[in-house]
């Protein structure tokens, strides 16, 4: 039997495995994301969770797992369908409610409280914001994010688009949607998936997307297409959709992808101190990005983010497999 909480952070799912996966060995969160990648038991689960009948081609969830050391609250692996990748912000939001409505973290009822999370790619902070004993969001500050590329150019199917690289947590390719003839909407849904893919595909190949300290984080997880909604007097306004791994939509703004946008608009001189990035999603929802203080990242200038946003449980479940089930661990179906 595997037990799970699922959630919903701005409408893209995220399945919290309470009890049944076997043990990840490892040092470190990172250490054991390696491990999982190649354990069969482990993929067992994931691909049981994740798959049709009993999840979709565009699931997402974590494995909780120990945290790094005694600074933090708890470790998460966060899972797809195509493996594990290395930072989930929308996952972020939805375990920081998930450990004060759980009782895993002790929170005040009126007021803050922190959720210190071990992910792949470092340490983050939740904190939750709780009114009458009841979460109302949740704004997580990121690891540092930064810029590595600007104005690369990739040829694809419907042209020659520039390409900003960015880093979130994640390595994200930015691209205006209007560049590629697409608009940020449902309608144009199957050409941003295809189009997102082959800009990944590209920029893989040409090993642009190298993590400077750990080549366990390099690679173009995502590609997010933009629109521009024009700035206030708050900041910037922007729909994003984030096609990644191999062509999953995130419904949420993204929440590393918000982390790497908001470096890129920073660095671009469009979202300062004391200024918000509306970032909406391809079904309305949204995050509210700031960009909280800056330093150096390997030798590259950085910024720190936060990124608020709410989280919702959906359920509660007990998931099992007949061993007479010819569908097995399921299937996907794109």
């Amino acid at each position: 039997m595997i037990r799970t909480t699922d959630y919903h952070t701005a409408g893209e799912p995220f399945r919290i495995v309470t009890e049944g996966v076997p043990p990840i060995p490892g040092a470190t969160v990172a250490d054991r994301r390696e491990v999982a990648e190649g354990a069969a038991g482990v993929q067992h689960v994931r691909r049981l969770l994740c798959q049709e009948p009993r999840g979709h081609a565009d699931m997402y969830g974590g494995f909780l797992v120990p945290p790094d050391d005694a600074g933090a609250h708890l470790g998460v692996l966060f899972w797809h369908k195509d493996g594990f990748s290395t930072a989930c912000g929308h996952g972020t939001i939805a375990l920081g409610t998930w450990a004060v409505e759980s009782g895993r973290v002790t929170a005040e009822p009126d007021g803050l409280t922190e959720v210190i999370v071990d992910v792949p790619s470092g340490r983050v902070a939740a904190r939750v914001r709780c009114a009458r004993g009841a979460v109302q969001e949740v704004t997580f500050r990121n690891v540092a994010a930064w810029v590595q590329e600007r104005g690369v150019e990739v040829i694809t199917r419907r042209g020659a688009l520039r390409i900003d690289l960015a880093w979130g947590g994640a390595y994200y390719a930015c691209v205006r949607a209007a560049d590629a003839g697409l608009a940020v909407t449902a309608a144009h849904y199957s050409e941003l998936i295809a189009t997102g893919r082959e800009i990944r595909d590209a920029l893989n190949a040409g090993g642009v997307a190298v993590h400077p300290a750990d080549a366990r984080l390099s690679g173009v997880y995502g590609t997010i297409f933009t629109d521009d909604l024009g700035s206030t007097a708050a900041g910037p306004h922007q729909r994003n959709v984030t096609v990644f791994a191999d062509g999953e939509v995130d419904r949420s703004p993204c929440g590393s992808g918000s982390s790497a946008r908001a470096a890129v608009l920073a660095a671009d001189g469009r979202l300062g101190p004391g200024q918000t990035l509306r970032h909406d999603s391809i079904v309305d929802t949204s995050f509210r990005v700031a960009v909280v203080g800056s330093q150096q990242a390997h030798g590259r200038p950085a910024v720190i983010t936060e990124i608020q946003g709410a989280a919702y449980r959906t359920g509660e479940h007990v998931f099992v497999l007949d061993p007479r089930d010819p569908v097995g661990t399921g299937f996907v179906l794109r």
